[in-house]
């Protein structure tokens, strides 16, 4: 099973995704992310994933084209930028979008640690996510 998280710039809530995925997906499943564009890794994603034992800082920021020849299985838009610019991905996937609020655009202007808090809660958001998103193709294998 080939996961692929797609995001804008591949430097919060994709490499968030990424790293629930890979820390919550059973054996067998390979858990990506991916940007239209390559933006950097977000600091501030890093650091609260790392509160919640999810070590991101090894991830590199990377455009989907460095991904080219794995076979798909899912592919997850997490803005909708990336839903509006998803690139063609050939194969036979399955293709779902649940846009989750930016937080470097929310949280630009704002103080440090109000900055974490719209971080803490995208990362808890994304988790659910992706917990519900493993549970449910977990039961689809079992049919």
């Amino acid at each position: 099973m080939n996961i692929l998280f797609l995001c804008t710039g591949n430097s919060c809530r994709s490499q968030m995704a990424e790293g629930w995925g890979r820390a919550l997906a059973p054996s067998g499943y390979h858990v990506y992310s991916a940007g239209v564009e390559a933006h950097g890794l977000n600091p501030l994603a890093v650091e609260v994933m790392n509160e919640a034992g999810i070590d991101i800082s090894t991830h590199s920021s990377q455009i989907v084209d460095e991904l080219s020849g794995i076979p798909w299985d899912i592919v997850v838009t997490v803005c909708d930028s990336a839903r509006e610019r998803c690139p063609y991905l050939p194969g036979t996937h399955r293709l779902i979008h649940h846009s989750f609020d930016d937080p470097p655009r929310l949280s630009a202007s704002l103080p440090r640690e109000e900055a974490l808090v719209i971080y803490r809660r995208v990362r808890d958001e994304i988790k659910a996510f992706v917990q519900d998103l493993l549970n449910e193709t977990q039961i689809d294998q079992n049919v």
